[in-house]
């Protein structure tokens, strides 16, 4: 039997037209929990053990069709991981050089200046800042 929470995502994917298999159901679950805006190892490293099926080309599938249904995006912040966001509204990341963590922080979309793009076609707007984070300044 399935949680409220578990059957809620399982809906969702139904209304999205996609197959609710329990590995998906799982994933995107995981997705809407996790505030660190997870890698595929990540996803993986946390499923694995409830699910011992589960395997990377299955987390890389799931995370390719919940990104075509407009359920996640893809955060490019490191040159070596990509991340998976399931917030579509605009809002901005901030990722702390020290500890990795990345954080959400809201912003005005409109309100970026794009003086210079004349003539240009915006199809994505990601704002990105790096630093550190309060806790680490604190521990510096």
């Amino acid at each position: 039997m399935l949680s409220k929470e578990l059957s809620t995502t399982a809906n969702l994917l139904t209304r999205k037209g996609i197959r609710p298999s329990y590995q998906r159901i799982r994933i995107m679950a995981y997705l809407n929990q996790s505030e660190r805006h997870p890698t595929v190892e990540d996803i993986f490293a946390a499923l694995s053990l409830e699910i011992p099926s589960l395997s990377k080309a299955t987390v890389y599938n799931t995370l390719h069709t919940l990104i075509e249904a407009g359920l996640v995006r893809v955060l490019n912040i490191e040159h070596d991981a990509q991340r998976y966001d399931p917030i579509l509204e605009n809002h901005g990341h901030f990722r702390c050089e020290r500890c990795g963590q990345i954080f959400n922080f809201d912003i005005d979309m409109g309100q970026i200046n794009t003086a210079g793009l004349q003539g240009f076609q915006i199809e994505k707007k990601d704002v990105y800042f790096s630093g550190l984070c309060p806790e680490c300044q604190k521990n510096n």
